[in-house]
């Protein structure tokens, strides 16, 4: 696999396959050997299959009028709306309607699962959420990319896995492609870069394990 940085140059799931030929490599003063690394027309301008963009603008509208505006405590409401667009969110979860989803029909929530306030769940790749996990308030999981080596970014999408009885705190940032181990405490703010051991907790930028996380006793 590719050693992608994380971006938000382009929303998309496949990239183009555009052809170089005849394209002048851009230059530049400032540019390394008087060549700029990235070259954003070569980018897919509709890297969608055809029939995503119907059903995102259809989510779009959906999420804008219905999701987020429904009273805090219609959990069920907002499940339904997540799973008739192809999520797999089991009903005991809690999605606050302040969370943002990207694609519903590439997220998976186990039971009791819980997306928290300003929550966003950047899922250009599955993102699968196991039971019993807490993702705190302003969290941002962050499952799309682009491959730095490749002068026209294509797109990486990943899948991200966050086990159970997971607790990622308050706005901490997961990055594309990570593992999070059953029963991992991520620390408030921490960047998780690298998958993560079970049983542990994790702070810092780069997160890295702190120490093990003790077993509960009530």
């Amino acid at each position: 696999m590719t050693s992608p940085l994380s971006s938000s140059i382009s929303d998309a799931v496949k990239p183009g396959n555009a052809s170089t030929a005849g394209v002048p490599t851009p230059s530049g003063p400032n540019a390394p050997n008087g060549q700029y690394f990235q070259q954003l027309d070569l980018c897919a301008p509709s890297p969608y299959p055809r029939s995503w963009y119907v059903r995102k603008a259809l989510w779009a509208v959906v999420q804008t009028l219905l999701f987020r505006p429904s009273p805090r405590r219609l959990m069920g409401f907002r499940i339904w709306l997540v799973n008739r667009f192809g999520g797999r969110v089991d009903r005991t979860c809690v999605l606050r309607p302040s969370c943002k989803i990207t694609h519903p029909w590439l997220l998976t929530m186990g039971p009791y699962a819980t997306l928290a306030e300003n929550v966003t769940v950047y899922n250009l790749g599955p993102i699968s959420i196991g039971p019993h996990t807490v993702i705190s308030q302003n969290v941002h999981l962050c499952n799309g990319t682009h491959d730095y080596r490749d002068r026209s970014l294509p797109l990486v999408c990943p899948t991200m896995t966050i086990g159970g009885g997971v607790w990622v705190c308050a706005d901490a940032f997961v990055g594309p492609g990570v593992t999070i181990g059953d029963n991992t405490i991520v620390a408030a703010r921490a960047v998780v870069t690298k998958d993560a051991p079970s049983n542990s907790i994790l702070g810092g930028n780069p997160a890295r394990v702190l120490r093990e996380r003790p077993a509960p006793t009530k």
